[in-house]
């Protein structure tokens, strides 16, 4: 990998960590709906700003009058990520062989191509130019064995495009939990992606070194820790992170009356507004609880790897594993305890963003 595409790579990581945190910002500050359209708000390119363009916005879409201190909100977050989008295009052009780089082209042009049928009202026609570009990636996927670096920048841009489907389905089906969850674990798999291509060792430096076995507390910490991100995706999209007022108990028990069933019914209905949340106070508890046992699971888990690491002499890097838990730890209790403060929660989104990257660059150190 050149300095070039390292750089890249490594301001796309830093713009994506700014974009997965500016979107919990986002989710928080109930601004997911702040734009009624996709991907421009309220038909402009920013966001609704004179007087005059204020009070069309309110005629063009009555369903939804313009609140500034959302619009703004999710705009810029849109905005930032479509300036992520376009460096990891950059990405994947840079790394295909040149032969082959009219295929990234063609995938870009594609979805191009659906953003704007989408824009003009042609969903139909937007959806198969979408899923144009996106069959392009997969058939290159396979095709380009012996191009791993342009496989995987590629493969980058097609999650990406699917992270930008689950955006718009955020707004058309009006924060629909399930694909609200899916649009932040999409969020942390860029990041995580964009990490790994970040840190990549020089070119030939890992064929010279002997590849040793990553711990395997390591990998299940790491899968752990993906599923309670998940499940803290789940508490904040069905609006049950205040479910459970108090701590260490719930509604003042240790094992509150809870619905599961409901809690965790996967696919509703779509075409509700589900913004403020649609679900009665035992499923809300159900998932608020939930969450709190795999905090449980999770902080033993991480405890595992970071022993694991201390006993390969990574002692910083265990130390600093122990460090970012308890800062997580503390942040979600805080949650509940100060009543979900802003700032408390989204601090608490990018703490779990950090503890998966800090995870990934253990496997990442563990293994050089």
């Amino acid at each position: 990998m050149n300095q070039r595409i390292r750089t890249v790579a490594r301001v796309a990581f830093v713009v994506a960590f700014v974009v997965v945190v500016l979107g919990a910002f986002v989710r928080l500050s109930h601004a997911g709906l702040g734009c009624p359209d996709w991907p421009v708000c309220y038909g402009k390119l920013t966001w609704p700003n004179e007087a005059s363009e204020i009070a069309q916005a309110n005629i063009d879409f009555p369903e939804r009058p313009v609140e500034y201190h959302k619009a703004w909100k999710e705009q810029v977050h849109r905005l930032l990520a479509s300036i992520l989008g376009l460096l990891i295009l950059s990405l994947a052009w840079m790394s295909a062989p040149i032969g082959k780089r009219r295929w990234v082209a063609a995938s870009a042009v594609a979805v191009t191509a659906g953003t704007f049928a989408y824009v003009l009202g042609w969903p139909t026609l937007s959806a198969m130019a979408s899923g144009l570009g996106l069959l392009t990636v997969v058939i290159c996927w396979f095709r380009w064995k012996q191009h791993r670096l342009g496989r995987y920048c590629f493969a980058l841009f097609g999650v990406v495009v699917v992270q930008a489907m689950l955006g718009m389905w955020t707004v058309t089906w009006k924060l629909l939990p399930l694909v609200v969850t899916l649009h932040l674990m999409g969020g942390m798999l860029t990041l995580s992606l964009l990490f790994w291509l970040a840190t990549r060792p020089p070119t030939g430096s890992e064929r010279s070194l002997p590849r040793k076995s990553v711990p395997t507390a390591l990998i299940a910490a790491i899968v752990v820790v993906v599923c309670q991100i998940a499940l803290g995706g789940w508490v904040s999209s069905n609006y049950a992170a205040v479910a459970c007022p108090d701590f260490p108990t719930c509604q003042l028990e240790w094992v509150p009356q809870a619905d599961y069933v409901e809690g965790f019914t996967l696919f509703r209905e779509i075409g509700v507004d589900y913004e403020g949340g649609e679900l009665d106070h035992d499923a809300r508890v159900a998932i608020h609880f939930t969450h709190r046992i795999g905090a449980i699971v999770a902080t033993i888990f991480v405890l595992l790897a970071a022993f694991a690491l201390w006993g390969r002499r990574h002692k910083r890097l265990a130390a600093w594993l122990a460090a970012v838990l308890s800062a997580q730890i503390s942040l979600g209790i805080g949650n509940v305890v100060l009543g979900l403060p802003l700032a408390v929660a989204v601090a608490h989104n990018a703490a779990a963003a950090l503890l998966l990257l800090s995870l990934l660059w253990a496997v990442r150190r563990t293994t050089l």
